[in-house]
């Protein structure tokens, strides 16, 4: 191995240097360490805030699952996706039933939780598999059209087979308390906070190994150009199945956990406008980056308590107040879209990236 390495051309060398074992396993430490240093802060922030805010945080680590899998399939694989709205009611959904099946046998372990997850990301999994065989065959405005129509078809069903998923009332899910060795008075939140937290950074770690290695050049490859990955040995339409099963799985995730913390589902919490708001919000939050699904999903949150504060301020009736509160969102995300689009093309991300190697210019490093 050695000396074909010592002959191999530099670019070649090169090559084999990036990919191999020596390269890999730094790479997961770093982002397993970032991971840890993002658990202890999130464990020491739950016990400063109140039960509302940590609420809130693992509704962020929820939608970070979705927007996060949304940005591996559109920002760096190319395929628009206007359903994963849709692929979130299919985790929830799973994750529903089996909770339910669970409670009526009496098995009301809290380790069970995990098995639900799994299950709803399996689900997810074959869901999207099923549109990703499908989606690569379309382009443009069809594969909208498709991932479109899952966004409508999937919160029907839930209605037209009411005998199951309980039609627009939804369906109850029972979560086990937090454990009993952390006290009686351990406030659920904070512990929804650290489950909705644990799975999220799972989700974050695997999801940024999988950029950094090959399956991630290929995305970036079929999303540059197509007929050039295909010549250079990729082939396209599997690249494009993988990248949709990955990214419905993580959209998966992220609806399971949200039916955890709501501990209920219903079709109305995933229709298209959720769609909507999960592509705006990776586009605002820097499409094709990791770390702009971060900023899309607290954009996500802070929508509705935005939303709430604005109609706080005028005297409104009841009719016109309620109404406002259900176009407004999308309204100020139009806006907050195109704004974003005009000042940072790159979204809020790229704008931080660019501000970042603008002050490393100025004081470069090691410069009194």
């Amino acid at each position: 191995m050695s000396a074909t390495r010592a002959s191999a051309p530099p670019a070649r060398r090169a090559a084999v240097d990036s990919t191999g074992p020596g390269r890999s396993l730094p790479t997961l430490v770093r982002h397993l360490a970032v991971a840890a240093g993002v658990a202890l802060l999130v464990l020491m922030a739950s016990y400063q805030l109140d039960s509302f805010r940590n609420f809130q945080l693992a509704t962020v680590a929820a939608y970070l699952c979705a927007t996060a899998g949304l940005t591996v399939l559109t920002g760096l694989c190319g395929q628009l996706s206007l359903g994963h709205g849709a692929l979130m009611a299919t985790g929830a959904y799973a994750l529903a039933l089996v909770q339910n099946a669970f409670a009526e046998r009496g098995l009301t372990a809290g380790g069970l939780l995990v098995v639900s997850l799994v299950v709803a990301v399996l689900a997810t999994v074959v869901v999207g598999a099923v549109v990703g065989v499908a989606a690569a065959r379309l382009r443009g405005p069809y594969l909208a059209g498709l991932t479109l129509a899952v966004a409508v078809v999937v919160p029907a069903l839930t209605v037209t087979f009411d005998g199951v998923f309980n039609g627009e009332q939804g369906l109850a899910v029972p979560v086990a308390p937090a454990p009993a060795g952390l006290g009686s008075y351990f406030p659920h939140e904070r512990w929804q906070l650290w489950v909705a937290t644990a799975a999220t950074l799972l989700c974050l770690v695997l999801l940024a190994n999988l950029v950094r290695s090959r399956y991630g050049r290929s995305f970036r490859a079929v999303r540059d150009d197509e007929v050039a990955a295909g010549l250079a040995g990729i082939h396209v339409a599997r690249t494009q199945v993988i990248a949709f099963v990955i990214s419905a799985g993580s959209a998966g995730l992220g609806g399971a956990l949200l039916a955890v913390l709501a501990q209920s589902v219903s079709p109305g919490a995933f229709g298209l406008t959720l769609s909507l708001f999960l592509l705006m919000a990776v586009v605002i939050g820097g499409l094709g980056r990791l770390a702009g699904a971060v900023w899309g999903a607290f954009l996500l949150v802070a929508l509705p308590d935005l939303t709430h504060s604005l109609t706080n301020l005028f005297t409104l009736s009841p009719a016109t107040a309620q109404r406002l509160e259900g176009n407004l969102p999308l309204a100020i995300f139009g806006s907050t879209l195109i704004a974003v689009m005009i000042v940072a093309p790159g979204g809020v991300q790229g704008l931080l990236s660019r501000l970042t190697r603008a002050l490393r210019a100025r004081w470069p490093a090691g410069r009194s």
